[in-house]
């Protein structure tokens, strides 16, 4: 489990195709002294497993559903990355639950500075909209942010100053695929009622 509290930025230095799967090697020192093989990472919001480490670089192998169902597989080398690692039993918990189980990708369609008002607006798919609320949780690249506006397209997120400095998201364009994953209390009620209430799965999201 993750909070969505990014620990460290890393930089894609090798990306290796080997059949079905994809080797991942990010230089990350902020994070990469104390990690063992088979170690949890959220990077960029998706789980990976620590495969290798070689002092500061650390590699991870994803296999091809995680490459295709996030924007995992859009890094190049040079890309810079969102990195936390899992959260420890008795750890302090800031953000919200994170699961680095990514529900699906969505696409800026714009960053607005007005000052130190910054808002970052995403379009997604009505399934993982649905899943939204106002003044609710999401996770965009791994970052915890709470929703501003939810509609049946997409959403915002006000950006403050420490999560600009300290994430990717301020590097975000117009186009530019994310990572997204929705509050897990959210899909648990909307489960529950799908089960309770006839057709509850067929109502448009406002």
């Amino acid at each position: 489990m993750f909070t969505g509290i990014i620990e460290a930025v890393g930089a894609v230095t090798g990306i290796e195709p080997r059949g079905d799967l994809t080797t991942l090697e990010i230089e990350a020192p902020a994070i990469a002294e104390g990690l063992a093989i088979g170690d949890s990472v959220a990077v960029n919001g998706g789980c990976l497993t620590v495969a290798h480490r070689d002092g500061d670089r650390i590699r991870f192998e994803a296999v091809r559903e995680t490459l295709e169902r996030t924007a995992l597989g859009d890094l190049r080398v040079g890309a810079r990355v969102n990195l936390e690692r899992a959260l420890l039993a008795g750890g302090r918990f800031d953000g919200h639950i994170v699961q680095g189980h990514v529900d699906g990708t969505g696409r800026v369609r714009r960053l607005e500075r007005d000052g130190d008002d910054v808002r970052l607006f995403v379009d997604c798919e009505p399934e993982i909209a649905e899943l939204l609320v106002d003044k609710g949780s999401v996770a965009v690249d791994g970052v915890s942010l709470t929703v501003v506006g939810a509609t049946a397209a997409g959403f915002d997120v006000a950006l403050i100053p420490h999560t600009l400095a300290a994430t990717t998201l301020g590097e975000r364009r117009p186009g530019d695929r994310v990572n997204l994953e929705a509050d897990v209390l959210g899909k648990y009620v909307k489960r529950y009622l799908e089960r309770i209430l006839p057709g509850a799965d067929d109502r448009e999201p406002r």
